[in-house]
């Protein structure tokens, strides 16, 4: 991965490899999954401290089944294991869930797929009859068994008590000198034990990620199926090859997202919102008939029915818009509420601030909310106008209906229903002259 984090802790879809697995784990049980660490073990524990996960240590890096081996003392022997990869994050828990069933009965689980290039993966080896004997690692193949496309995953369910036997049986007289896994197959049908394969039909799932190429290619695998799930909620995507979903997303009915949108954290849409293209929204909930037009930036805020924000604005955490209101571009909020039909139309920034209804916000206003140790609170009453450059140095409230000539700095309130001004009184000099270059 050339990078100073454990390959389980890279990022997909900004969570990491490992928290993808163990919410698979999770979502499929009511045990808490064991996760045998090795490489980088203090960083993927700390990572890993807050979820209910027990842990398994590894000293030694070699093989699979030397890995699975330090875990099973943690399993009772009439429980069913399921063994995945803290590298392989998108199988799906419909996947695994046909796994388990397959394993009732004391029979061996295990997951296969095809592959147009099996370079580098073991080989699923099957007699004349169709049943699977045995699982080649590619070193150890024959020429033969190397032209074989259906390949290993590693994925594999099992009653504990086999599992046990058959790892303690394992060696590394092999190519890479390592414990495999994969000779527990072999032993179950020497045995007798019925093995269920289990063909996985989308290769995308059990795709590995080795590098930042793989990692990039899983990346584009899932949101490929985030947004397919959308499409089929009746979500319109302009295209669905350019929305990222790095979270969770509620969609209405009659929803549009533009090309280039990422959705981050949990994301509301509600019904006939347009989301406009370069939009990035962060665990925000936006109501219905709403439209976000582009390459607008919104973070934890809460827009009611009916708005309009943007292109080219900016809603930062804690802002809230009532319904109607307008937001519109070159525009910041934060931690700021506007009231039902209120506008900031252009080129703004309303921090720390309570706007009533219907007010109206003019060009280059500033609530100056900072004192340069405390923040401070500007209240604006309904139906006030705030004329254009004008700076409200907080705290400082003005009151409904108050109009506020342009141009003015307004440190002290402003009374209800009139008209307050704060500008240096204009004058001209009649003999003034432009200075000039000296000549020579």
């Amino acid at each position: 991965m050339r990078s100073s984090l454990p390959k389980v802790l890279q990022p997909l879809a900004e969570k990491t490899l490992i928290d993808h697995v163990v919410d698979t784990a999770e979502a499929i049980q009511d045990r808490v999954p064991i996760v045998v660490v090795g490489h980088g073990a203090d960083l993927v524990k700390s990572h890993l401290s807050e979820r209910n996960v027990r842990f398994a240590y590894q000293a030694e890096q070699l093989g699979t089944g030397h890995a699975v081996a330090q875990a099973l003392h943690l399993v009772q022997d009439d429980d069913i294991v399921l063994v995945l990869y803290g590298d392989v994050p998108l199988v799906t828990t419909q996947t695994l869930r046909i796994l388990l069933e397959n394993a009732k009965n004391g029979a061996l689980a295990w997951l296969s797929t095809l592959l147009d290039n099996p370079s580098g993966f073991g080989r699923i080896v099957r007699n004349a009859r169709g049943d699977v004997v045995a699982i080649v690692e590619e070193k150890d193949a024959t020429p033969a068994q190397r032209e074989l496309c259906e390949v290993n995953t590693g994925i594999l369910a099992v009653q504990c008590a086999a599992l046990k036997r058959w790892a303690g049986q394992l060696d590394c007289k092999n190519a890479q000198r390592e414990y495999y896994l994969t000779d527990c197959l072999s032993m179950a049908v020497a045995e007798g034990v019925q093995v269920k394969v289990h063909r996985c039909t989308d290769s995308e799932e059990v795709l590995g990620i080795n590098d930042k190429s793989q990692l990039s290619i899983a990346e584009r695998a899932l949101q490929k199926r985030r947004s397919h799930r959308l499409l089929k909620e009746g979500v319109t995507l302009r295209d669905p090859m350019r929305l990222d979903i790095r979270g969770e997303v509620i969609a209405g009915s009659d929803v549009e997202i533009d090309v280039g949108v990422i959705l981050k954290g949990k994301v509301r849409l509600g019904d006939r919102c347009y989301v406009g293209p370069y939009t990035v929204l962060n665990e925000c909930d936006i109501g219905a008939g709403t439209r976000i037009e582009a390459h607008s930036i919104i973070e934890n805020a809460n827009i009611a029915p009916n708005c309009s924000v943007g292109p080219f604005s900016r809603l930062r955490p804690g802002t809230h818009l009532s319904e109607g209101a307008r937001v519109g571009n070159f525009v910041e909020i934060k931690n700021s509420s506007l009231g039902r039909g209120s506008k900031v139309n252009h080129l703004s920034y309303i921090g720390d601030s309570t706007l009533g209804e219907k007010v109206n916000i003019g060009a280059g206003t500033i609530t100056c909310n900072y004192d340069g140790v405390n923040k401070h609170r500007t209240s604006i009453g309904d139906n006030a106008f705030i004329g254009s450059n004008t700076a409200l140095v907080a705290p400082v409230n003005v009151g409904k209906s108050a109009t506020i000539g342009a141009g003015s700095v307004i440190s002290k309130d402003a009374p209800a229903g009139k008209l307050t001004l704060a500008r240096a009184p204009q004058i001209t000099i009649p003999d003034w002259k432009r200075p000039g270059k000296k000549e020579g």
